[in-house]
């Protein structure tokens, strides 16, 4: 499905007085005085995503993880933040109880009441609640549905490139490289020393 993509300007705003550059046409409008006709293109090229809508990106349909995501922050041209929403089927979880240690992330509830796992215990979000996660085991979290309705959340996060996310119920830690790559996913093994092996 596509998604629906609109200028924030609308049409009825358009002046008469049309300029012509790179091959665009480029409609002159009050709300633009004073800004160049590059700029301009710019803000009539911005994208928008409706969270109520049903378009999806990509399912999961592992018994238990339930869920369908649209890539909110990709459909829009986001580069600085991340943006996905999230619908979660009844007794499904979102993503195993993990941490992330570069980037920060923020949930928003949009429907339903979904049950948020973090260091300090379990508690049921309400439609409306937002939630920060910070970086490090003190922003551990999970979120899971245990109601009859489907959950519909929006998670936010920074796009620091490269990152660790620990899994703390199992051990394992993924690393990934600047390019968004798995370096690593493994449990940790016996330490060893810096100049081990490098003779």
């Amino acid at each position: 499905a596509k998604t629906s993509q609109h200028g924030s300007i609308a049409a009825g705003a358009f002046a008469m007085d049309y300029r012509t550059n790179a091959g665009l046409r480029i409609p002159r409008v009050p709300e633009c005085a004073g800004m160049s006709l590059e700029t301009q293109a710019s803000v009539r090229r911005m994208k928008t995503f409706n969270l109520n809508s049903d378009e999806w990106d990509a399912t999961r349909d592992r018994e238990g993880w339930r869920c369908s995501g649209a890539l909110v922050g990709e459909r829009i041209g986001g580069e600085l933040l991340g943006a996905t929403m999230s619908q979660i089927e009844p007794g499904s979880r979102l993503w195993p109880y993990h941490t992330h240690y570069l980037n920060e992330e923020w949930v928003i509830v949009l429907r339903g009441e979904p049950t948020l796992r973090t260091p300090e215990g379990e508690h049921v979000l309400e439609e409306g609640d937002i939630v920060c996660f910070p970086r490090g085991k003190i922003g551990a979290h999970q979120i899971s549905n245990r109601t009859d309705s489907p959950v519909r959340v929006l998670m936010l996060s920074s796009m620091i490139r490269g990152e660790i996310i620990e899994f703390l119920d199992t051990g394992k830690v993924l690393a990934k490289d600047v390019d968004d790559e798995d370096v690593m996913f493994a449990r940790p093994g016996p330490a060893v020393e810096y100049w081990e092996g490098e003779d």
